[in-house]
């Protein structure tokens, strides 16, 4: 894939970025470049490597899984500028 002036121009646009026209040109580079680098990562085989969620083989810590009310709700709104029956209550927003 290979990115001209006018896509770099787009893209620019679409997030809201103002860069000045002698930056798209070598903006454009950097992006080739980025974008090279990605298509490498495409040749290495990772087909035995098993999917992971953190560099350090870790497990997550379980509990049992209990319902409960909570028994906080008075404390939670208490602080707030307007509660209703342990709610909050806030002005309508939308007519």
């Amino acid at each position: 894939m290979s990115v001209d002036k006018n896509t770099v121009k787009r893209v620019a646009r679409l997030a809201r970025i103002a860069l000045p026209e002698e930056r798209l040109e070598p903006m454009a580079k950097e992006l080739n470049a980025i974008l090279a680098w990605v298509e490498q990562l495409n040749e290495v085989d990772t087909s035995a490597v098993e999917p992971m969620t953190s560099v350090i083989k870790m497990s997550l810590k379980m509990r049992e899984d209990v319902v409960t009310d909570g028994k906080a709700a008075g404390a939670v709104v208490q602080n707030a500028a307007g509660a209703e029956d342990n709610y909050f209550a806030v002005p309508k927003v939308v007519e």
